[in-house]
């Protein structure tokens, strides 16, 4: 190919891209309003979340990040194995993705920048809570799961599931960022001091950046639910009351609605616990409540779900009507050959399908249940009685939501709410009154069957 040809093939290129951007934007437009429109007459909304399908106002952004993962995370993947050093923490790779692809990225649908933060690290972090390399990736992008849930909280963040919900994408707000990047050398000592944390598993930190867009941080992380199980009733535990209350008829609406502490206290709820599951439960809560203490971190949670074993998965709440879409495969470009035909036929890969309930999972996987004993039984923490015989309830239990500082918004919240409130019942308070105060809470939520 002549000089003059490249050129033109560039040109044709550039002026393919601009036109597909325009026309995409129109589409996600109608799309979007669409979408709106039907969600309001929509009484049954999907217990996973909103179906995010071609046109969806976020189907480019997962799409993107689930392709900077494949890409990001089979690269240091390949790699021989090494020990951790210092800068590992610090490092961030930068990859640029677009049409045409290059000889460290495909070609792919639509142009965006990807960085991945400490990947060494988190590579570490995956391999010793026994998450296979290949087994992560297949779960991610070897057809996605377009689900995303907004976030019950007051972030308004946002998540995604894996197409088997092992893992979870879960978008974090730039102070997050900052923060989770601070506080990582003590995290990945932390969870290496204690292999059965209660922490939430972090597995990946990244960042996408689409054109003419802002930058939008999010981290992967392992669902602390089961892939293979229905969950009858989720709570989410923070030990203070002011504003902790789910309505009854939005329970009543949504029997799978996320209940809080008010809802806890109210229906006298207990986590049934043998002696010896108790005192390995409340140790583990005490070691991790320390070093959130220690790193000036408040605001977290307790996340339980519970599986009624007796009901089992009768009521096909896993199974749900989502849409799958095959990921695009990275394109080999030879600078003989025609991009723009490439490119074509690239574009024309993506083919939306049907969630089959078949595709999930029947059991959970082997790694969970040999990664931590609170995911032991069933890839939860079975219910015992008084002399530490399993009974007929599954736990699926971890702290979650534990990249909030104690930092100067949190202090004012704290003076203001202060004013109004009884302190003692506010969330914002000092790391060392809230870590306390949610021990204490959560050793009260635990009782031995047929005992105190």
């Amino acid at each position: 190919m002549s000089f003059e040809e490249r050129e033109a093939l560039k040109i044709e290129i550039t002026s393919r891209r601009v036109t597909r951007r325009t026309v995409q934007r129109r589409k996600d437009s109608d799309e979007l309003q669409k979408s709106m429109n039907q969600d309001e007459m929509s009484e049954n909304r999907m217990r996973f979340g909103t179906r995010v399908a071609e046109g969806h106002r976020n189907y480019i952004l997962m799409y993107d990040m689930l392709t900077g993962i494949r890409i990001a995370v089979g690269r240091v993947s390949a790699k021989l194995k090494r020990e951790i050093i210092q800068e590992d923490f610090k490092a961030a790779h930068k990859l640029v993705f677009d049409v045409t692809g290059n000889e460290l990225t495909p070609g792919v649908k639509y142009d965006f920048k990807f960085k991945d933060y400490a990947p060494w690290v988190f590579r570490n972090i995956r391999e010793r809570f026994h998450v296979d390399a290949g087994d992560y990736l297949m779960s991610l992008t070897s057809k996605y799961i377009l689900s995303e849930l907004g976030s019950p909280g007051k972030s308004g963040s946002f998540f995604y599931y894996s197409r088997d919900y092992r893992f979870i994408i879960k978008t974090i707000n730039v102070t997050e960022h900052k923060f989770m990047r601070r506080i990582l050398k003590d995290y990945y000592k932390h969870i290496c001091q204690n292999p059965n944390t209660l922490l939430c598993r972090l597995y990946g930190l990244h960042r996408i950046k689409l054109p003419h867009d802002r930058k939008i941080h999010f981290v992967v992380m392992e669902n602390i639910f089961p892939s293979n199980l229905d969950v009858h009733q989720i709570f989410d535990l923070k030990g203070s009351l002011f504003g902790r209350w789910t309505p009854n008829e939005e329970v009543a609406k949504n029997p799978h609605a996320v209940m809080k502490d008010q809802n806890w206290i109210e229906h006298n709820c207990r986590l049934q616990l043998g002696p010896e599951k108790r005192t390995a439960f409340l140790t583990q809560l005490e070691h991790d409540v320390t070093f959130l203490k220690k790193l000036n971190i408040m605001d977290y949670s307790l996340l339980i779900g519970v599986h009624d074993l007796k009901r089992g998965n009768s009521e096909g709440i896993r199974d749900n009507q989502l849409q799958i879409v095959k990921p695009l495969e990275p394109q080999k470009v030879s600078i003989r050959r025609d991009k723009a035909a490439v490119v074509r036929q690239a574009l024309k890969k993506a083919n939306p399908k049907q969630l089959d309930p078949s595709e999930l999972p029947e059991t959970p996987s082997k790694n969970r249940q040999s990664q931590c004993v609170f995911y032991a039984d069933n890839g939860g923490y079975c219910s015992s009685d008084k002399d530490d015989r399993d009974l007929d309830i599954l736990y699926f239990i971890g702290i979650i939501d534990i990249l909030t500082p104690y930092n100067i918004v949190k202090k004012t919240e704290h003076i203001w709410k202060s004013m109004t409130q009884n302190k003692a019942t506010i969330s914002s308070v000092p790391p060392t009154t809230y870590g306390e105060r949610f021990s204490e809470f959560i050793r009260k939520a635990v009782s031995v069957a047929n005992g105190s």
